[in-house]
Parts: C-alpha cells; structure tokens; sequence
C-alpha cells in the first residue's frame, strides 16, 4: 500500500509575506484553504495546511472562542492544521531577538501566544503535529556590527522562548534565511542552535530553497561551499555541497519544507532579500525535488529519520496569478506525493 507519512501540507503564509501596500494584495485565508483542499492528484489530496498566526488570516490576540471557530472552519475544508509562523518581527508587534529588553520581550510575548493557540488547536485534534516557526528578526548587517554578542543575545532569547514553548507542549523551529542576521549562514546556524543548546524544543526548519542558498555563500562569503563562478551542471558538486550543509544540520530539523530554487535571491514587499521559490515545473530549478528532499528525511547512511511527521510545500513571494491558479497546486501536491512515495511509511 502507498505510503500516509509524513503528511502532505500546504502553506497559509506565501498569501501574505511580500503582500500587501504597494505590491500585490494579500491572498485571503480562504482562497488558499479551497485551493489546498481542491488539490487532487489520482485520488491523493493535501492533508493540512500550516499557518501564519497573524492578521488578516489568524489573529494573534485570538481567544479561545475565536481559535474554536477557526479550527472548525479549517476542519470543514477536511484538512488539519500543522505548523505555525509566530509573528515576532517588530513591525507585527515583536520585537528584534538582540534588540533591547522590550523588543526581546515582545519577541517571548509573540511567541507565548502562539504556543497557547497552537496548544489549543492540539487540544481540539485539529492540531496534530508541528512547531512553532522562529528567526532572529533583525538583518545581517545589524547582527555584523557585533557578531559574537549578538548572536549570544540571540540565543539567549531564543532560550526564554523555549521555556515558553516547553510550557506549552509545543517546540521552536528556527529556518534558515540567508536574510536573517546569526542565521544567515550553515555555520552560523549550527553554532546559533548549540549556543541555545535545547534539543527537542528548539531546532531547524529546513527549506530546501533557503538551504541551498548557503552553499553560494550569500551574505556569508566565508562560508561559501560553491565556487564563484560554479557550473549548475556539475550534478555532483552541488550534490556534495547541497549534502554538506545537510548533514550540520540535519541533526537539528524539527520541520522540513519542500521547495524549489533557481539560485537566485528575491525579495518582495518588505521582505529582505533571501532564496527565490520557483515552481516545480520551472526549468531554471537548481534541485531534483524528490532526491534532495532524501537529504532531510534520511540520516547520512540513507535510513529515514521518520523524525517529521509532516512535510510544507513553500511557494513565498510567487505572484499571485500563479498563486490563484488551482494547477500551481496540482503540481506542487504531485511533486509532495513523490517525495512521500521515495522518503515516507506507511501506519495503519
């Protein structure tokens, strides 16, 4: 029989990050909760969706009743609820991870209230697996002006936001965006989660676009693994670079999402700069979906890990005309169903 883990989900956030005010408009909740649950490839439809815990999808000043009534509404599009975005930046009300004591302690309250939703929706059944998505909510070059205190500062909060969590029942993952200053590089990552040392309740979110872009050394030339001026048809190059970077931090993934990558970097609306999604179909894709998502899902000797009970597509920044088109989502469900077909197992 066909393999059911980990489950395949879609994601709520790509309607709203680089939405909104001067670029194109915020994609409701619910055009990507038919979209999703609309989804069909030979019988096969998406199992959940992950969500952005901001308005104008989810409030996250929702009491309990609203939480109620949004888990119902989710639940009536058949589909379960997985991953959160807490948002901690300081124009959704957060505040920056190295920034002064109030901004940190927005940064704590945002996610405390995130945990209180997200153990909520547990405690519904709406809610069976997933973290609470995390970053450092401050640039790069704010963080270079002093790399070492900054990134103790980091982890610092980082801890205080553990507690949190841990309070909850619920665990923190950080993702790897060459755009967030002490995350911007593999090596920055790694030496960011061992500082907060908290295994289990804090840990990576691959995306497998974001990842990529560490081995081109953007906005971290140091830790550039590819050459300069490297030739995207040496397979096996890319290969032992995309694999480098997997095995630091594969050890820490608590959350995977499935993307694609061209190698360039985007940014829209007010988001930084960080690793262009692209299509599945897109023929400047750098990455064999299927295969590097193998990366992730399996150790170094190729055993799967069994360790994420649920995989994300993440499209963020894709025009909304790709994003409003039911096929976008066929073929992104089909590309989730082959890595599940080649990575999952079956649980009866």
């Amino acid at each position: 029989m066909a393999n059911n883990f980990p489950k395949l989900h879609n994601a709520a956030w790509p309607g709203i990050v680089g939405k909104g005010g001067e670029s194109e408009p915020i994609i409701p909740l619910d055009t990507l909760l038919r979209l999703t649950a609309d989804a069909e490839v030979d019988g096969v439809r998406f199992d959940g969706i992950d969500l952005f815990i901001t308005d104008p999808h989810v409030s996250i000043d929702s009491d309990q009743d609203a939480v109620k009534r949004m888990a119902d509404h989710i639940a009536g599009y058949g589909l379960k609820v997985g991953s959160f975005v807490a948002p901690i930046w300081g124009g959704a009300g957060g505040g920056s991870a190295m920034g002064s004591a109030d901004d940190r302690k927005r940064f704590v309250e945002q996610v405390r209230k995130a945990c209180a939703i997200g153990r909520q929706m547990r405690e519904l059944g709406i809610r069976p697996t997933g973290g609470i998505r995390i970053d450092s909510s401050v640039g790069v070059e704010a963080w270079d002006r002093d790399p070492e205190g900054n990134t103790r500062l980091i982890a610092r909060t980082f801890s205080e936001a553990a507690d949190i969590a841990e309070d909850h029942g619920e665990f923190l993952v950080a993702e790897g965006e060459i755009c967030w200053g002490g995350m911007h590089s593999w090596r920055e990552m790694v030496k960011l989660l061992e500082l907060v040392d908290r295994p289990g309740v804090v840990g990576f979110q691959a995306d497998m676009a974001h990842s990529m872009l560490y081995t081109l050394g953007y906005n971290a030339e140091q830790d550039r693994i590819l050459p300069k001026d490297f030739d995207w048809s040496d397979q096996a190059t890319l290969d032992a670079a995309y694999r480098t970077v997997a095995d630091a931090l594969r050890p820490w993934t608590m959350d995977f999402h499935v993307a694609q990558n061209d190698g360039t970097v985007f940014g829209s609306g007010d988001h930084e700069k960080t690793g262009r999604h692209c299509q599945v179909t897109d023929p400047n894709g750098k990455l064999d979906i299927t295969r590097h998502a193998g990366y992730w899902l399996r150790d170094g000797d190729g055993t799967l890990t069994r360790r994420m009970r649920h995989i994300c597509w993440d499209g963020c920044m894709f025009p909304n005309a790709v994003m409003e088109d039911q096929k976008t989502w066929n073929a992104v469900l089909g590309a989730m169903i082959k890595v599940r077909d080649a990575h999952g197992w079956r649980e009866d």
